[in-house]
């Protein structure tokens, strides 16, 4: 099956008891009717989509996190699982997709969405009480972080406007291993795994990219 774009996800800023950012979370995302508009958030940090509201600027958005993508293959697991209805957008994904395999896309891999928006894999989503709560699943986070299917988020090489139905290609996939399944790990239950993320050179998120020099350079005294 070629990979698609099932629906693109936008939400706006709403109250919620489960985060202590002023002004509440964007989490509520809702398939988009029309068009979105999709570009690099630029130094005010935020979302990549149009119309799209990321409030707790300290953890989420900016151009390294402009775009979240989740796959529906992933999200009819967690359904069986769960015993309840996931519809698309609610793990808080920009992007949901099918034919796609999500967490084991490589770091650095790149996506063509449509005819023109260009996507660069950065990094996995790491869960949070927000998401938790939006959740409203008992040991949610540790049930989310064992089963290591974190989705992706992504940066806009390329500017864009995309819909639901839109195909998405793999432009470039880089010659190292680094998945974000492997990130994933590194950053939550197997530290040791952290030095390796380097391999995945510029792509790599700048933030990862920190941890893993600072876990090197520690090993190494």
């Amino acid at each position: 099956m070629s990979a698609t774009l099932l629906t693109v996800n936008t939400g706006r800023a709403t109250p919620s008891p489960h985060t202590s950012a002023e002004g509440g979370t964007g989490i509520d995302k809702r398939p988009a009717a029309g068009p979105v508009a999709v570009a690099a958030p630029g130094p005010g940090g935020g979302s990549g989509l149009a119309g799209d509201a990321v409030v707790d600027l300290r953890h989420h958005g900016g151009d390294d996190q402009a775009v979240y993508a989740y796959a529906r293959e992933d999200l009819d697991d967690w359904q069986r699982q769960l015993d309840r209805d996931l519809p698309n957008g609610v793990f808080g994904e920009n992007l949901t997709t099918a034919g796609l395999d999500v967490t084991g896309a490589r770091v650095g891999e790149r996506w063509r969405v449509g005819g023109r928006l260009l996507l660069e894999v950065t990094s996995p989503r790491i869960p949070c009480r927000t998401f938790q709560g939006r959740l409203g699943e008992r040991g949610w986070l540790k049930r989310f972080t064992q089963a290591g299917v974190p989705g992706a988020y992504l940066r806009v090489l390329e500017p864009g406007e995309i819909r639901a139905g839109d195909p998405v290609r793999i432009e470039h996939r880089p010659g190292h291993d680094i998945t974000v399944a492997l990130m994933f790990r590194a950053l939550t239950t197997r530290r040791e795994l952290l030095p390796r993320l380097l391999e995945a050179g510029d792509a790599l998120h700048a933030k990862a990219r920190e941890t893993a020099l600072k876990y090197t350079e520690r090993a190494a005294c």
